[in-house]
């Protein structure tokens, strides 16, 4: 039965999938065909070219990283509405810390999925409410006094959900956060510029230590 759900996931979110992508050149298609406008082929290859070095990796991490955590269903979903780090992931992980459920259980893939698709809706309400409200609120947004908070929601969001995950497994916890700490000290640009990159050598530090705990039957 789990294995004919996962299935009939991987038939549907392949097919959206392939819509989102259909919907996505449709822009540019579209205001080509209407302005006449047509794009210089050589660069275009050019830069798909360049942007393909530099993004297909990470989107490759990201699938290896975050599909476990959240599901065949919700990978699909998550991936075609976007904004994983910043939203979904955390959605996703609250949700499951709620609702007390395990990597890989059929009540984790259900759990992950209505916390993905309800975090998709509350996005999509609030940047319609945010696309009305721009300009009254423009000048509340652009305040000086306000900059810096925008500037640190997102590392203010992810240290309040690291906490709560650093203090039950603080053994595991050790290892990757010495080995961000010191190369962020070593290589601050590195460690800046390639958020994806550190995101999986730190899964795979977190991996190799809790087999070493596992072994020596420390955890």
């Amino acid at each position: 039965m789990e294995n004919a759900y996962r299935d009939k996931m991987h038939l549907y979110g392949r097919i959206f999938v392939v819509m989102g992508i259909i919907v996505m050149f449709l822009v540019p298609v579209v205001t080509w065909t209407i302005t006449g406008v047509a794009p210089n082929f050589d660069q275009l290859v050019v830069g798909v070219i360049a942007l393909s070095v530099i993004y297909l990796p990470g989107g490759i991490i990201e699938v290896l990283t975050y599909g476990p955590i959240l599901g065949t269903s919700a990978t699909y979903l998550a991936f075609i509405t976007g904004n994983l780090v910043n939203l979904k992931i955390p959605c996703v992980m609250n949700a499951r810390d709620v609702a007390n459920t395990e990597i890989n259980t059929e009540e984790n893939e259900v759990i992950s999925t209505i916390a993905v698709a309800f975090s998709t809706i509350t996005t999509i309400v609030i940047m319609g409410l945010g696309v009305l409200l721009l300009i009254p609120l423009k000048p509340f947004l652009n305040s000086e006094v306000l900059k810096p908070a925008f500037d640190w929601v997102v590392p203010a969001l992810f240290g309040a959900l690291g906490y709560k995950y650093f203090k039950g497994n603080f053994k595991l916890a050790i290892a990757p956060m010495a080995f961000v700490i010191i190369l962020s000290i070593i290589a601050p640009k590195f460690v800046y510029g390639n958020v994806v990159i550190m995101i999986l050598l730190s899964a795979l530090i977190t991996i190799l230590v809790a087999r070493i705990l596992f072994v020596k039957n420390k955890i």
